[in-house]
C-alpha cells in the first residue's frame, strides 16, 4: 500500500484491476476543508489519461511491477523475438505489444521488460540509441548546427529530424524518449 501523500511522477498504483502510472500530481490544501491530491493517471496497459483526486493520507495498492532484463535477438515475421538474460528463455512480442517503441528496436539491443501478473506491460528502450542515416537530403557546405532541420531516416526505419549538416553513413545519438537528435557518434 502507497499513500497519497507519497506519490510522485513515475510511481505505479493498481485501480480498478488495472495498473495505473502516476504522471503528474499536486498536493492541494485549501483554506478551509481538508488537504487533498490531485493526480493525471495514465493506464499503463491502454494508454488512456485521467484525472483522479485522492483524500491526503488516502491509501492505494501500489502495483508490484517486475522488470526482467532482456535482449532483442531477431524479428520473426511481425513478432520481435527476446532473450531473457538470466534464464535465455525466449519471449515472442507483436508490434502491437511493443508499441512506438519498436521503432528504434536493433539487434542484441538490451532491454527492460516490464510485467505485472505474469502479464507483459511495457518494454523499456535505453534511454538513447546510436543509428545509421540511411536516407536523408544531402548536406551542402555553408549548412550550419543552428540553421534548420530536415528528416532523415536512420537503419531501423524511423523518421528524426536532423540538423542539415547530416549527411546519409553518419551515426547519430537519438533520444528514444523524444525522438530528438542529440549529435553524432
Amino acid at each position: 500500500m502507497i499513500s497519497s501523500n507519497d506519490f510522485r511522477t513515475g510511481v505505479s498504483i493498481e485501480l480498478d484491476g488495472s495498473v495505473w502510472r502516476v504522471v503528474e500530481f499536486l498536493h492541494v490544501k485549501p483554506g478551509k476543508g481538508s488537504a487533498f491530491v490531485r493526480t493525471k493517471l495514465k493506464n499503463v496497459q491502454t494508454g488512456n489519461v485521467v484525472e483522479k483526486t485522492f483524500r491526503a493520507g488516502e491509501t492505494v495498492p501500489q502495483a508490484n511491477l517486475e522488470k526482467r532484463p532482456m535482449q532483442h535477438t531477431y524479428k520473426d515475421g511481425e513478432e520481435f523475438v527476446f532473450m531473457d538474460m538470466e534464464s535465455f528463455e525466449e519471449t515472442r512480442l507483436s508490434e502491437a505489444q511493443i508499441g512506438d517503441r519498436s521503432k528504434y528496436l536493433t539487434e542484441e539491443m538490451e532491454v527492460n521488460i516490464l510485467t505485472w501478473n505474469d502479464q507483459i506491460l511495457e518494454v523499456e528502450l535505453p534511454n538513447s540509441v546510436v543509428l545509421e542515416v540511411v536516407d536523408t537530403d544531402p548536406g551542402v557546405k555553408g549548412d550550419t548546427a543552428t540553421g534548420g532541420t530536415k528528416p532523415a531516416i536512420v537503419s531501423t526505419g524511423a523518421q528524426v529530424m536532423v540538423p542539415l549538416f547530416i549527411s546519409i553513413g553518419e551515426r547519430i545519438k537519438i533520444d528514444t524518449r523524444n525522438d530528438s537528435y542529440q549529435g553524432r557518434e
